[in-house]
């Protein structure tokens, strides 16, 4: 057990708790029965991680809202599985490719929920699997609308996984702006042979990018000219979504 790591969340849940009311290093150490060297060691270390902030003039601590981006990420992870299901089903319905909703975690995605196609030759994933995030359209929607430096911190590694794979740290990038723009990402057999993908982003209702929903099959259905017919769809089933978590916000242009 990682004594160091429980101290901290113990200083982390005290902050919380006191509702953004400012904290004394001593008060806190007597609270949680604390050395003052180790709560002032903590606390310096929460600052650090943006957990918490020390007001210059007083020397006093409390939590700032970073914990709260969390939990509402957390919950909005939880609660997009229902609002997507029945997007899900009318764009298994309407393009018979399997459907997917992914969220980010690091330099993956999980799959947390899926819908297979109908057709004998589908592409091949599990709920609960993950695949590099730069490698398959889900991916690639949700890493366009992280914060600038997401890629240098998180995708440290862009080894090859097929011909097709993006290895090229400027070329992602290049590409991933292209997403921001247009809201629709692409797999053109990026992470397996002969295996594509199309995606767009799904937003809550703070505008934040909580998962993505794509289709994916194999590139003889996935067309060049079929993806550009079904881009509309996808970016409408996004849309949808987003609207249903509370995005209130201009969503990308779906009759395109």
């Amino acid at each position: 057990m990682d004594k160091t790591l429980l101290k901290g969340l113990m200083v982390l849940e005290a902050l919380a708790a006191l509702d953004g009311e400012p904290l004394t290093i001593q008060a806190l150490a007597v609270r949680l029965g604390l050395t003052k060297s180790n709560a002032h060691r903590t606390l310096q270390t929460l600052a650090h991680a943006g957990y918490a902030v020390r007001d210059e003039a007083s020397g006093v601590y409390r939590s700032t809202l970073k914990l709260f981006e969390l939990g509402t990420l957390q919950i909005s992870r939880l609660d997009v599985r229902h609002q997507a299901a029945p997007v899900m089903r009318q764009l298994a319905d309407l393009t018979e490719e399997t459907v997917h909703l992914s969220v980010l975690d690091g330099d993956t995605v999980i799959y947390v929920d899926k819908l297979d196609s109908p057709q004998p030759v589908r592409a091949y994933s599990v709920v609960g699997g993950r695949a590099p995030a730069y490698c398959v359209a889900t991916g690639k929607a949700l890493l366009a609308f992280q914060a600038a430096d997401y890629l240098d911190r998180r995708v440290r590694d862009l080894h090859a996984h097929t011909p097709a794979t993006i290895t090229d740290r400027a070329a992602l990038q290049a590409e991933l702006r292209r997403i921001g723009r247009t809201g629709c990402s692409v797999n053109r057999g990026e992470w397996r042979d002969s295996v594509g993908g199309l995606a767009s982003p799904v937003f809550d209702g703070m505008g934040v990018v909580v998962a993505a929903i794509g289709i994916s099959g194999p590139l003889e259905r996935l067309s060049p000219k079929r993806i550009k017919a079904l881009t509309p769809e996808v970016l409408k089933a996004g849309a949808q979504i987003s609207r249903s978590m509370g995005f209130r916000q201009p969503y990308f242009n779906t009759s395109a």
